[in-house]
């Protein structure tokens, strides 16, 4: 798969992560993950490590902010 349709569908993922169950939403985060790795975006991978930390220890705030960092940052690398 080209690098700009793992990115589009890493941004499509992204947004889908505020709705669903906890058992999706992680799920939708460590897709995610594994695409950054495969993309080599170590840093990013690792960020959203980080967010899914904070989804488990229910700091939603926090959780929102690292999910808008990622969107950020992801949309870049187009």
């Amino acid at each position: 798969m080209p690098a700009t349709s793992r990115i589009d569908l890493m941004l499509a993922t992204l947004n889908a992560a505020d709705v669903g169950s906890l058992e999706s939403i992680t799920e939708k985060m460590r897709l995610v993950e594994e695409e950054l790795r495969a993309l080599d975006e170590v840093e990013l991978a690792a960020r959203t490590a980080e967010a899914l930390g904070a989804l488990r220890r229910g700091e939603v705030a926090e959780f929102q902010r690292a999910r808008a960092f990622l969107q950020s940052k992801i949309g870049h690398l187009r």
